[in-house]
């Protein structure tokens, strides 16, 4: 039977249409039992596609189209050295700028089969051998030219359809795709940026008539899959290693470290480490890990304060050799999760670093195996959202302020796969009707969900192998200048490539940056291995009361909430005496989209509410999370004593639950689980109650290992802010990236009794700075200030002294004008010079620069002296040099208007439970979610002078309002204080601005 030899899924960039599985199944229907994916210049989706045809009963060939600017060619791995060959070949093709793909296939051509139509090519290739060497014939593609070159160079012929299309409406997806790429009108592509319209898929019988002339293009086919390799087998783990030691030294040299580990960490090495360390490294040592936890270690310590996390926290061994720092012995942490011995995928150890310290951490990755040996794991980005909106309404050549109008309004709930009828029937869009351009460009953006534009570096995944990374995968070049390999996560560790993440983290850099304020400012030192955070009083405060602004992990309104719900704002009977620390672990695991119908069960639990297990099997497992499912690997457990899974079975069921592509073996393990439950003597309501609770772990949620290391984090934090505000909350500012914007957390420094003072050219530092009771406003907050004027000030501040006035500053500091005038407006010379004197001083400016430059008018020029600034106008220079109000907070500006309003003030919401009020408040930050009715509705955080507070706009409600939410200006609320375990909330009934 026929073979298609070369076939594009949509994971050729910019090209392809269908995904691997889609193509898969098609060819399946069609007959073939054997099918080629040639995406091209790439195996961006090869263990994707291995994969997808084994479950559709295809054997998969593996092969790519090499395309370059002069030469194109389909190349099919006959063997493994073939297979090795081309991802060499492609990465040449992407990382040499003199790349040639003659030259590199008579490098590369062992074990390759050549397949191309273009006559340059196969001629020189002949000249050194014909073997593997055909002509390709394709409809289409000038079929008779291709059949006299055949003939001419007397070379086998092969017949392809270079397959994309299934359908007829893929013509035109795959137009838009091109015009996309191109930059350019649907109107304006010309037939030679598109495929050809014969690009089908075709059954055997209709490809066949296309070569009645040459039925041994069809033959040649089917003899050419049947010498190319089909039985790919990706498991195999692919480790590091370790400097040149062997596996037994390795092994030997990792027991070492850990039991030093171990001495260091517990003083002694008991019974029970001793067993758990027996345990550990028997495993690593069966499943040859050491290598990998000696790179890791070795990584881990290239900086001084780290967060090993993930479900590698679960391990001794990590916790002994530094990796991780919480106890696993001491928290109950599953190792399983981590390594079992029927586990055959590569383990997985992330590691956070200071976030300005992760590129100097990857620099010595780098230096010490060298890009031959290690390369980044790539994120294969796509078209997403309001994105693939946007790119596909300019092709249809809508206006920019066409597209700005729509995607702004959508912004808030536009998926990749919402329908189009579910976003005509949002609210937002009550009483229009779409125009059909729109209905066209929405339904084409949905279907653009999977395609691969490009390449970009994943947050941290590096990949590190003993011999060549190239033979296993293609790597390309990032934009930063390092190598990344064409796979992203899940590809590089189902392929057996072993991945560690170096992660940036600003939490990090915000406890060291505090620690650095605390010591320079007060002559305090903190020694970062042996602090406990959780025996001060005043951390523990704070954790209770909710009261974690700034604090990473815990900072988020819903976990806000429920720490307040916990704990209350006046401590519930019994809940002073609740673990602290277990606590945080299992509040920042159980805040998940799916298990928000178990949360306030949890919390009822804790509160006292009496309980029972669903069933006594489930004491040993749930009984720390008080009966219900919190954590990640409790998936496995749960699997593994109510329905008899082994370990490696269980947490193939976890990894089911909690991957994307899950639906078709979903179901296989709900048959597992509930036979094997049933044969225990578990009822089927009750299997059926606790798969519920299986499936709240869909997407997003976390093993304990990991919130345990994030929570031994958050708990530095809050012992920061709760003991060193001020160097807290600057920490926080300047390094960015938190949960909310900079204007929030200098309300939030407020509320804390912090005087926020002004940027200053004598005093501020390009950071925020804190001491005492004060927060500085850094020269990073003005707007548009280049980096080099503020380096230019800052050095000749410290070198030569103060400034003492702005001529003086002018004279010494030689920044540009641009930067001298947004310095002005932004108050930074108001405390040498004065508020009065900003306009004088751009008449100033204006007259040092006409000097600079003429050099020709010695004489002295009479100034003017304008009148000061009003209020209104230094209030609005304010806005647009910093951002936002640093002199007051904004809501002030109302107060006549607030004060005819009679609003109650957020700190005392709790005196008005079950109550009518009016509340006035300036928007924070917001969720929009959908009800189980899936109509939208959102939570928004507003804060007055006295605290946030949280509100629901339930779907009536928000249906109504939804148009006027937006972040500009101050609001007026009306509606139900309603309170669940002590804590307030607003139920919005009425909105409108503030005037």
């Amino acid at each position: 039977m026929f073979v298609h030899l070369h076939v594009h899924s949509s994971y050729s960039p910019n090209w392809g249409v269908h995904s691997p599985e889609t193509l898969c199944a098609a060819a399946r229907q069609m007959g073939y039992s054997t099918l080629a994916l040639t995406d091209r210049n790439g195996f961006y989706a090869i263990p994707r596609f291995v994969d997808a045809a084994r479950d559709a009963g295809i054997a998969p060939i593996i092969g790519t189209e090499a395309v370059t600017a002069a030469n194109r060619a389909v190349l099919l791995a006959r063997d493994e050295e073939g297979y090795a060959n081309i991802s060499r070949l492609i990465s040449d093709l992407h990382c040499r700028r003199n790349f040639d793909l003659i030259r590199a296939l008579a490098e590369f051509r062992r074990g390759v089969i050549v397949i191309s139509d273009d006559a340059r090519l196969l001629a020189e290739l002949k000249r050194k051998s014909a073997d593997d060497l055909f002509a390709e014939l394709s409809p289409g593609h000038n079929l008779h030219r291709a059949l006299a070159l055949s003939r001419d160079l007397k070379l086998p012929p092969v017949a392809t359809s270079r397959a994309l299309f299934l359908e007829r409406d893929d013509l035109h997806l795959h137009r838009v795709i091109r015009a996309i790429h191109r930059n350019s009108k649907l109107s304006r592509l010309t037939p030679e940026d598109t495929a050809s319209d014969a690009n089908f898929l075709l059954t055997p019988a209709r490809i066949a008539e296309f070569f009645p002339h040459c039925p041994e293009s069809l033959e040649n086919a089917e003899a050419i899959a049947a010498r190319c390799r089909t039985d790919w087998d990706f498991s195999r783990t692919i480790f590091p290693a370790f400097r040149s030691l062997g596996d037994d030294a390795a092994f030997q040299e990792l027991e070492r470290r850990a039991r030093a580990g171990a001495l260091w960490r517990y003083g002694t090495i008991d019974g029970k480490v001793e067993a758990r360390l027996q345990k550990e490294l028997s495993i690593i040592r069966d499943k040859g890990f050491a290598h990998y936890f000696l790179v890791v270690e070795e990584i881990s310590n290239q900086s001084e304060r780290t967060c090993g996390r993930g479900s590698a926290a679960a391990s001794l061994v990590a916790y002994a050799l530094g990796i991780t720092h919480v106890d696993p012995i001491r928290h109950n942490l599953f190792f399983e999760r981590f390594l079992n011995p029927g586990r055959i995928d590569p383990p997985d150890i992330d590691i956070d670093f200071p976030w300005d310290e992760r590129d100097a951490v990857l620099d010595f990755a780098f230096a010490r195996y060298g890009s031959q040996r290690a390369a980044m794991v790539a994120n294969q980005i796509g078209f997403k959202g309001r994105s693939a909106l946007r790119e596909v309404a300019k092709v249809y050549g809508l206006t920019d302020l066409e597209i700005k109008e729509m995607t702004e309004r959508i912004s808030g709930f536009w998926k990749a796969d919402q329908t189009v009828g579910a976003v005509a029937a949002h609210p937002l869009f009550r009483g229009e009707t779409l125009s059909a351009d729109w209905l066209e460009i929405m339904a084409t953006a949905q279907r653009l969900k999977g395609h691969l534009r490009h390449l970009s570096l994943h947050c941290g995944g590096l990949i590190i192998v003993p011999d060549e990374i190239r033979r296993y995968v293609p790597v390309e070049v990032s934009r930063k200048g390092l190598p990344l390999i064409q796979w992203e996560k899940d590809q590089a560790e189902d392929s057996g490539l072993v991945k560690i993440d170096i992660l940036g983290n600003r939490s990090l850099a915000v406890v060291r940056d505090a620690l650095a304020a605390v010591k320079r400012g007060r002559g305090i030192e903190i020694d970062y291995a042996s602090w406990q955070p959780l025996e001060d009083g005043k951390t523990c405060n704070i954790l209770r009361r909710g009261r974690t602004m700034g604090c990473f992990y815990l900072e988020s309104p819903s976990i806000r909430l429920l720490l307040r719900k916990i704990w209350g704002d006046v401590p519930a009977p019994g809940t002073e005496e609740l673990d602290i620390f277990e606590v945080l672990v299992q509040a920042s695991s159980i805040i998940r989209p799916a298990a928000n119908s178990f949360i306030q069960e949890y919390v009822a639990r804790l509160h006292g509410k009496p309980w029972q297990h669903l069933h006594p099997l489930l004491e040993g497992v749930l009984g720390e999370t008080y009966g219900i499912a919190i954590y990640q690997e409790q998936i496995t457990q749960i699997a593994m004593e109510l329905a008899g899974f082994s370990a490696f079975d269980g947490d193939q069921l976890r990894k089911v639950i909690t991957k994307k592509h899950r639906e078709k073996r979903l179901a296989d393990y709900r048959k597992l689980f509930f036979s094997g439950g049933l044969e225990r003597g578990v009822t089927e309501p009750v299997l059926q109650s606790i798969w519920d609770q299986i499936l709240s772990f869909a997407g997003y949620s976390f093993c304990k290992p990991h919130s345990a290391s994030y929570a031994h984090l958050s708990a530095k934090a809050s012992y920061l802010k709760a003991n060193y505000p001020a160097e807290f909350m600057a920490a926080v500012i300047s390094n960015q990236g938190g949960y909310y914007s900079a204007f929030a957390y200098l309300s939030e420094s407020r509320r804390l009794g912090l005087t926020v003072l002004a940027p200053d050219i004598n005093e501020s530092e390009h950071h925020y700075t804190g001491k005492d009771d004060w927060v500085r406003v850094g020269l990073m907050q003005v707007d548009g200030l280049t980096r080099d004027g503020a380096g230019k000030l800052l050095q000749e501040r410290e070198e030569r002294g103060r400034f003492a006035s702005f001529g003086e500053f002018l004279r010494r500091a030689r920044v540009t004008r641009s930067d001298a005038e947004r310095l002005v407006r932004a108050g930074c010379f108001d405390g040498v010079e004065g508020k009065e004197r900003r306009p004088a001083l751009l008449w100033e400016l204006l007259h040092f620069q006409q000097q600079a430059t003429a050099l020709l008018f010695e004489q002295k020029t009479e100034l003017p002296e304008p009148p000061p600034y009003d209020e209104a106008t230094v209030l609005r220079q304010e806005v647009e040099s910093l951002g936002f109000l640093v002199s007051r907070h904004p809501l002030t500006l109302y107060r006549e208007e607030c004060l005819q309003r009679k609003p109650i003030r957020a700190s005392r919401m709790l005196e008005h439970a079950g109550k009518w009020v009016t509340m006035v408040g300036w928007w924070i930050t917001t969720k929009t979610v959908e009800d189980k009715h899936g109509r939208p509705m959102e939570f928004v955080s507003f804060e007055d002078t006295t605290a946030i507070f949280d509100t629901t706009f339930f779907p009536e409600v928000y249906a109504r309002f939804c148009r006027k939410l937006s972040q500009k200006r101050p609001y007026v609320m009306k509606g139900a204080v309603e309170v669940e375990f002590g804590v307030p909330t607003l139920r919005v009934k009425w909105l409108d601005f503030l005037s």
